[in-house]
C-alpha cells in the first residue's frame, strides 16, 4: 500500500494514477481493494492533520491529495481506466481528440468519428430513418412504425455496446498478460485493438444517444 511520505509538489506532479497506488499498470484492478486504501489515505490526507505543518507540508499534502482524488475516480472505471492507460502509452482517442473538439466548436457542428467498417450499412440506414423521424416530428405527426424500427435499431446497437465490453475485457487480461511477461509486441497488439474497439464503443454510444433524442 501507497504510505504517505513528504513528496514534493514536483515529485507529486510526475506522478501516475498507477505509481500514486502502487499499482502495475494492469487493467484489471481490484477495485475492492482500491476503494478500501482510497480512504485510509483520504484520513492521512484530512486538512486537519496539516494545520501546524509549514506552507510547504500544507501546499505538497494539497497536491496528493488532489492526486488521490483524480486517481480514484479514474482508476475505479474500466472505461475510464483503459483510456488512461492508452494515454499514458502515447494514445489519443477519437472521442479525446482536442483539435476534433476545438475544430467542432469554432465551426458550431458535431465533432466526426470515423464510422466503423462494420458498421456502415447499418449507420447508412439509421440516419435515414433520424432523418425521417425528425421530419415527421416537425411536421406534427407520429410514425408508429418508424419508432419501431428506431427501437429495435436501438436494441441491436445496446446489444454490440456489450459485445464490445466483452471484447474489451478479453484484451484487458491479454495486455496485463503482456505486461507481466514483458512482451511488448502483444502490448502493442493489444493497445491497438483496445483502441479500435473503444473508438467503436464511443460511436456505438453516440448512435444510441442519437436514437434517443430523436424518441424523446
Amino acid at each position: 500500500m501507497y504510505a504517505l511520505s513528504p513528496l514534493s509538489v514536483d515529485r507529486i506532479e510526475g506522478m501516475t494514477y498507477f505509481e500514486f497506488f502502487t499499482l502495475p499498470r494492469h487493467l484489471h484492478v481490484d477495485t475492492a481493494a482500491l476503494e478500501k486504501q482510497f480512504y485510509v489515505l483520504s484520513r492521512k490526507l484530512h486538512p486537519d492533520r496539516f494545520a501546524a505543518k509549514t506552507p510547504a507540508e500544507q501546499e505538497a499534502a494539497l497536491a496528493q491529495s488532489s492526486l488521490l482524488n483524480d486517481a480514484y475516480r479514474t482508476l475505479k472505471d474500466p472505461i475510464l481506466r483503459t483510456q488512461y492507460l492508452l494515454t499514458l502509452e502515447g494514445v489519443e482517442l477519437e472521442e479525446q481528440s482536442k483539435a476534433a473538439t476545438e475544430a467542432a466548436r469554432a465551426s458550431g457542428t458535431a465533432k466526426k468519428q470515423i464510422v466503423p467498417p462494420e458498421l456502415l450499412e447499418e449507420v447508412f440506414e439509421l440516419n435515414m430513418q433520424l432523418q425521417e423521424m425528425r421530419a415527421a416530428k416537425q411536421m406534427g405527426e407520429d410514425e408508429p412504425e418508424l419508432r419501431r424500427d428506431l427501437l429495435t435499431a436501438k436494441d441491436a446497437f445496446d446489444a454490440k455496446m456489450v459485445e464490445t465490453q466483452a471484447e474489451l475485457e478479453t484484451l484487458w487480461s491479454s495486455w496485463d498478460g503482456a505486461v507481466d511477461s514483458g512482451n511488448s509486441a502483444a502490448q502493442t497488439a493489444a493497445r491497438d485493438a483496445m483502441v479500435t474497439l473503444l473508438n467503436k464503443r464511443s460511436y456505438l454510444r453516440n448512435l444510441v444517444r442519437d436514437v434517443n433524442e430523436a424518441l424523446e
